[in-house]
């Protein structure tokens, strides 16, 4: 009867213990997913021929680089709780010796004195897991001249709401970037800064790609997922709401010729890049 009792008890944790493991399984991964998952906009080619449209692919972020504009066209990544931590801001800017020998290379001090601030691409705060990845977002290739207001009010609100949306228990694939020339800084004015080796934008647009956490993201991509896409432009007197920007990916791609998502089967993305978001905003 005792070795009854006991081999009855064992079978009992042994299914306790199974049905932990299982729940535990059930649980979304929290990984660290490709940041050109949902395509490569302008078609960049890791090639030095290609100046004006360079693709550099780092861990925490992928780019296209424009050598005579000395600024990212773009630049795509991933957001999950997989890259969020407990790294402090390293505030080390620094030049990105990957950029092919004899390419201008911009410094902290390119920006020194010129109205604009040091404006990410991929934001500090989202690459928090470890202090290499928030210093490969200080890299000057990920960094344009941008408006102090644009960038530390309307364009600081986007970026905390989009890790909000994280915590929410949601992925997002983010791309941002900029084009056109004169932005207008705290100090007048500008299309040019660093002695014309850095141009100004003119305009500064991200596109959002909100989904919950899991896998198979670009599968999971239908018509009904939330797609922001803001268009500010680069001063300070902008509005401080950045949900006065919402515009359509069609329209970011009208007027940068980019192709936005373009790995999602083409009726979904037709039906996503057409429609203007409307939800909340904190």
């Amino acid at each position: 009867m005792k070795h009854i009792f006991y081999r009855l008890l064992s079978i009992g944790l042994l299914s306790i213990f199974a049905v932990s493991c299982s729940d535990e399984s059930v649980a979304p991964a929290e990984v660290r997913d490709n940041p050109l998952a949902m395509g490569n906009p302008s078609g960049a080619v890791a090639d030095p021929a290609f100046y004006t449209n360079y693709l550099m692919e780092k861990p925490q972020y992928a780019l296209s680089y424009h050598r005579d504009r000395g600024t990212p066209n773009w630049v795509s990544w991933h957001l999950s709780s997989a890259w969020l931590g407990d790294a402090s801001r390293q505030d080390n800017f620094s030049p990105d010796n990957a950029l092919p020998a004899g390419w201008f290379r911009a410094t902290s001090a390119s920006y020194t004195g010129s109205g604009f601030d040091r404006g990410h691409n991929c934001p500090s705060a989202d690459r928090t897991g470890t202090e290499a990845d928030n210093s490969a977002t200080f890299l000057m290739t990920n960094i344009i001249p941008q408006a102090p207001n644009n960038n530390q009010r309307t364009w600081a609100d986007l970026e905390n709401y989009c890790r909000t949306l994280v915590e929410e228990g949601n992925e997002l694939y983010i791309t941002c970037g900029s084009y056109g020339r004169g932005g207008t800084g705290s100090t007048g004015a500008e299309t040019t800064i660093a002695d014309g080796k850095i141009t100004v934008p003119s305009r500064i647009w991200k596109v959002i790609v909100v989904l919950p956490a899991g896998s198979d993201d670009v599968s999971r991509v239908t018509t009904d997922t939330r797609v922001i896409a803001i268009n500010t432009p680069n001063n300070s007197s902008l509005n401080a709401e950045w949900s006065a920007y919402r515009t359509s990916v069609d329209a970011i791609e009208k007027a940068t010729g980019y192709d936005l998502l373009s790995v999602v089967p083409a009726s979904v993305q037709s039906a996503l890049e057409a429609r203007i978001d409307n939800g909340p905003v904190r």
